[in-house]
């Protein structure tokens, strides 16, 4: 997960086996990283995601077996992080837990991405619109209409499991995807 701010590239590198969410910054981007700190400790923290929404630093992040997501929030993203008094605020369910990439702003509404880990691992992507986000109160509704679904066939037969979107003008947007093929 790349991020730039004030100037400066930062990256949180997926590292399930671990046990912390470490943080580095770009000493010459896009090839030289250096440790900053850890974020977070003491469990296996899955696809962890940042966003900066109202004047807050989010954090969503998955644990273990993909079916639980939990938030943290920070006036400063390199910490310290409080995990959300609602957290986690996905229990038990393959279908929405797993972050799926970058969330995003559209016309002032913060929108989140999950995996449906059902019946296999990246199925399809989720958006979520978030209704209602404060370091005491939490709400989404998910869009009915999946952004991405595997399609059986070619190079995402398998998998859709990672949307970063970017708006690059005025109602116009691109996305990176990322997927798992058949040869």
């Amino acid at each position: 997960y790349v991020f730039k701010w004030q100037n400066d590239y930062y990256m949180i590198p997926e590292a399930h086996t671990e046990t912390s969410v470490r943080l580095y910054r770009a000493t010459q981007f896009p090839d030289k990283w250096q440790y900053e700190g850890d974020l977070l400790k003491g469990d296996h923290f899955i696809s962890p995601t940042l966003t900066r929404y109202k004047g807050m630093w989010w954090m969503f992040v998955a644990r273990s077996g993909n079916e639980t997501l939990r938030l943290f929030y920070a006036r400063d993203f390199k910490g310290p992080w409080t995990e959300h008094p609602l957290s986690p605020i996905v229990k038990k369910n393959l279908d929405t837990a797993r972050p799926a990439g970058r969330p995003f702003v559209i016309d002032g509404i913060l929108y989140r991405l999950g995996q449906d880990c059902y019946p296999t691992y990246g199925n399809q992507v989720h958006a979520f619109r978030i209704t209602d986000i404060s370091p005491t109160t939490y709400a989404e509704t998910m869009i009915d209409t999946p952004l991405v679904k595997a399609s059986s066939k070619g190079w995402n037969a398998e998998a859709m499991h990672h949307i970063d979107a970017h708006q690059i003008g005025k109602n116009k947007w691109i996305a990176a995807v990322d997927a798992l093929g058949r040869q």
